[in-house]
């Protein structure tokens, strides 16, 4: 696979406030064919640097000085539209986890993980997959079903667009918690046509990525569904 979004190389952030972890995380990712396009220390620099740079994917630390790192993911996915974030943190705390989904981060990674971990994170987070450090998907899955069994806000919610059967059956196996390349195998079709049919799915559904995505499923049970 090679690391690159409408033939040029996915355009990377490193944020972290431990210079030499930040500067070997830029390395690291360069070295694997990024453009690490901006680094930052501190959550305002980190909002700042972002804004110009427009980075693709932003690889963010949670705890920083200045700002904490929920707060850069919400004030930077609100404002950026196409960026997806891969949380890179040494906590592994349930809390931080589902705080930093509900702030828009669409991954969440160990500081543990290796460096070939790490790429492949960034690769799969580039092209709208929810990526986590194993263990986690389970819980941010768990959490969605828990708030889906709440009772809904409103009874008049317009009526959902309707999806294709090929849409479908896709959204269920996103729901399951299968990744792009082990629908395609499912389905025998390309990874390029499961990113497709993702897309035409957030489109219609109006929703932002992957993460947004499994809470619709789940909501409503497509995740326990037969495919």
């Amino acid at each position: 696979m090679t690391d690159q979004t409408d033939g040029h190389p996915v355009r990377v952030m490193v944020v972290d406030d431990h210079p030499m972890w930040r500067d070997a995380v830029a390395r690291d990712l360069t070295a694997a064919g990024f453009d690490v396009v901006a680094t930052a220390g501190d959550g305002r620099q980190a909002v700042r640097r972002a804004r110009a740079a427009v980075p693709e994917v932003l690889v963010l630390d949670l705890n920083l000085p200045e700002l904490p790192g929920v707060r850069v993911c919400k004030e930077l996915v609100g404002e950026l539209p196409g960026l997806r974030v891969l949380v890179l943190s040494a906590s592994g705390e349930h809390a931080d986890v589902l705080e930093a989904v509900k702030s828009g981060a669409t991954g969440y990674l160990l500081k543990s993980a290796s460096t070939d971990e790490l790429v492949d994170a960034v690769r799969r987070t580039a092209v709208g997959e929810a990526v986590f450090t194993p263990g986690l998907a389970g819980l941010v899955l768990g959490e969605y079903r828990r708030l889906a069994s709440e009772p809904a806000h409103s009874a008049d919610e317009p009526k959902a667009p309707r999806l294709t059967d090929r849409e479908t059956e896709v959204l269920r196996l996103v729901a399951k918690g299968l990744s792009y390349k082990q629908i395609a195998e499912r389905l025998v079709i390309s990874h390029r046509t499961v990113q497709n049919h993702v897309q035409n799915t957030l489109g219609k559904l109006q929703l932002h990525n992957r993460v947004e995505l499994v809470r619709y499923a789940i909501e409503r049970g497509l995740d326990d569904a037969d495919v």
